[in-house]
């Protein structure tokens, strides 16, 4: 008698794999690896002055506007949703800090925004991917902000669609606007852009 995996089992196991790639990796290239639907994506540069600096300038503008007990995190570890098979870092995170009293990765439900600064080496995995799984994980605002172009998006309203969950509304914004984050607004003035 044969027994085969099923397909949730399958998916589990191929899961474990990449991310046992994923972790042996990590520490031997440069730049950042997450796991997608598609396998693991490799941003091949470590983050630089200018994404560095963007993404701590919005953290510190957010956190001077929530409320106390919540975080504009820019720091470790990763969101992970191992039953969809999805392993993220956005560049800053706002979570509650009783959502950050867990060992391992955050789960992803548990964050209120995800905030990306678009990497200069793979502009699609912020602007494409991230833009499909993080509405796929329950994240119920991203928020792009491309030094490129000097400009952004914050993407909210998740809703149900063939594809699977994608969001409804996009506001977009160029650098020097103040833009609105789910409840708080902060300015986008002095943000540093690519050269």
């Amino acid at each position: 008698m044969t027994v085969a995996p099923n397909e949730a089992d399958r998916d589990a196991l191929q899961y474990q794999r990449m991310r046992d790639v994923a972790e042996q990796l990590q520490d031997s290239v440069p730049g950042k690896l997450e796991i997608t639907l598609e396998g693991i994506v490799h941003d091949m540069m470590s983050p630089g002055g200018p994404h560095e600096l963007t993404a701590a300038r919005i953290s510190r503008r957010l956190e001077k506007v929530m409320p106390e007990g919540l975080l504009a995190h820019t720091g470790t570890p990763d969101v992970e949703d191992i039953a969809r098979g999805v392993l993220r870092h956005p560049d800053v995170m706002v979570i509650a800090e009783k959502d950050m009293e867990v060992e391992g990765p955050f789960d992803p439900r548990s964050l209120l925004v995800a905030i990306e600064v678009v990497s200069r080496s793979n502009p699609d995995n912020d602007w494409v991917g991230k833009m499909r799984d993080y509405p796929l994980l329950g994240i119920p605002v991203y928020a792009v902000f491309d030094p490129r172009m000097g400009e952004g998006a914050v993407l909210s309203d998740i809703h149900p669609t063939a594809s699977g969950p994608r969001y409804a509304t996009r506001k977009d914004f160029v650098y020097g606007e103040d833009v609105a984050i789910s409840d708080w607004t902060i300015s986008t003035e002095n943000l540093p852009r690519y050269a």
